[in-house]
């Protein structure tokens, strides 16, 4: 079988007489990079009919990408939209080459090198999914290649210091994604339906900054990060006040283009720190509730099916026994020692953190102390392991007076909970493709209640 000819987008233009495949059609080949949701438009034309249109981004080398804009009728539009997904490799048969228009619809979408944009109509053109094995090995490495300089970029620090100086620019961002919380779906006045998603961003500067994404396709791309163990390059997001909550958001817009898991250094360096943040458990310490807002009981087996079902953390109470607590086990295994800076495991005989991407790596090391607990609960229905950052009120004793009681009181401490029921409230994580188990903090623990203890889990049964 003879080798396909493609014309190269740098290559295109109006007038140039580009050679055609062996097949007897023009054809430009790329990777999906974007794509907008389905809009329709009064036919001027056609008094009382609509033409439907959406765009989408291909790049076929590091350097050159291009905007494509598809019209037609809206069975064609939708039926040509679900048939690719970002990441997708697709040939363009006869497209229409055309000068870009900054003033009009060009305006609404991402910036791009070429001085051209290509039109794809059901008449004349044909959008199809690359059945070329060699084309698509080279254009698959493409998808992680950011479409701008990988170190233009502001960091979640940056926008916080700068406030309100940022309100209604558009810039570049790196951050790690932090949770992915759940499509909201709603109507507007005029009757169109709408979705609405919130991200959380971090990086090694701001523990938590919102991304909005307004537009389906930018949704369901997002939706696919793991949370914590995904970095994201976002070009040409709108950065905005927000009086609500008082801070500064990010939100994502037509001319925006998200890379997900960047090639790059800096994409490297981020990802290992968020990897090692988030295995030191100083993510899941922040935006916790009072225990006073948190009122529903489970089970452990209803905790983990939750945490299976849950796109973000979640809270609840547990009547439990304690049936793992090694309090009497070496000193170094309950209490740690960590950087204060970016919760990196020291020692304290350290001059400073030897976390390669700590932020305050070049200055004197700063450190916090405290216990770090491993604790299995059960019940009638199954057992967990958590994590409890919560020990010095729950055990009665400091981390000092802990170390200076004697191995028999230890063991008598220990005694003082194992094996009783107790009243625990919790902060479970939810469950990823990496990570099965059950995840999560322990933010109160007690000896519980008989009387509770009985009303809340015959209700459970």
């Amino acid at each position: 079988m003879a080798a396909q000819t493609y014309i190269a987008i740098c290559e295109l233009h109006p007038n140039f007489s580009h050679p055609v495949s062996t097949d007897g059609f023009q054809k430009v080949a790329g990777i999906i990079i974007w794509k907008t949701d389905v809009k329709s438009f009064p036919d001027r034309k056609n008094i009382g009919v609509d033409r439907f249109t959406f765009s989408f981004t291909i790049k076929d080398s590091p350097d050159f990408y291009i905007n494509v804009a598809a019209w037609g009728s809206s069975g064609y539009i939708n039926e040509l939209l679900n048939s690719f997904s970002i990441g997708d490799c697709v040939t363009i048969e006869n497209p229409l080459v055309a000068i870009k228009d900054p003033e009009k619809g060009d305006r609404f979408c991402p910036m791009t090198p070429s001085l051209y944009r290509l039109l794809v109509t059901e008449a004349h053109s044909q959008v199809c999914l690359c059945a070329d094995m060699d084309t698509i090995d080279r254009l698959l490495t493409l998808i992680h290649l950011p479409v701008k300089d990988s170190r233009d970029f502001y960091s979640l620090g940056d926008i916080v210091a700068n406030g309100q100086k940022l309100d209604g620019t558009v810039i570049n961002v790196l951050a790690a994604v932090r949770s992915i919380g759940v499509p909201k779906q709603f109507t507007t006045s005029d009757g169109r339906r709408g979705q609405r998603l919130e991200v959380k961003l971090f990086d090694d500067s701001v523990s938590s900054f919102p991304l909005i994404c307004w537009d389906r396709e930018a949704i369901q791309l997002v939706q696919t990060a793991i949370p914590k163990e995904t970095v994201l390059f976002i070009a040409d997001v709108k950065i905005s006040f927000d009086s609500f909550r008082n801070g500064m958001t990010a939100t994502v817009n037509s001319k925006t283009i998200i890379t997900v898991n960047p090639d790059t250094r800096e994409a490297s360096l981020l990802f290992s720190y968020a990897k090692e943040v988030s295995e030191s458990g100083a993510l899941d310490q922040d935006e916790d509730v009072p225990v006073d807002f948190i009122t529903d009981v489970y089970t452990v087996s209803q905790l983990k099916q939750k945490a299976q079902e849950s796109p973000e953390a979640f809270f609840g109470i547990m009547y439990s026994f304690i049936s793992k607590l090694d309090l009497d086990s070496s000193v170094s295994k309950v209490i740690r020692t960590r950087c204060s800076r970016c919760k990196f495991q020291v020692t304290e005989d350290m001059q400073v953190c030897t976390n390669q991407l700590c932020p305050g790596r070049e200055q004197t090391l700063s450190v916090t102390t405290g216990f770090d607990l491993l604790v299995d609960f059960t019940d009638h229905t199954d057992s967990c392991t958590l994590r409890t950052p919560v020990a010095e009120n729950t055990l009665g004793c400091t981390t000092e007076e802990f170390t200076r009681l004697t191995d028999d009181e230890r063991t008598a401490v220990k005694w003082k909970f194992l094996l009783e029921r107790c009243k625990i409230y919790v902060k479970i994580f939810p469950t990823t493709k990496l990570r099965t188990g059950i995840r999560g903090s322990v933010l109160a623990c007690s000896l519980a209640d008989p009387g509770e203890v009985k009303q809340h889990m015959s209700a459970l049964l």
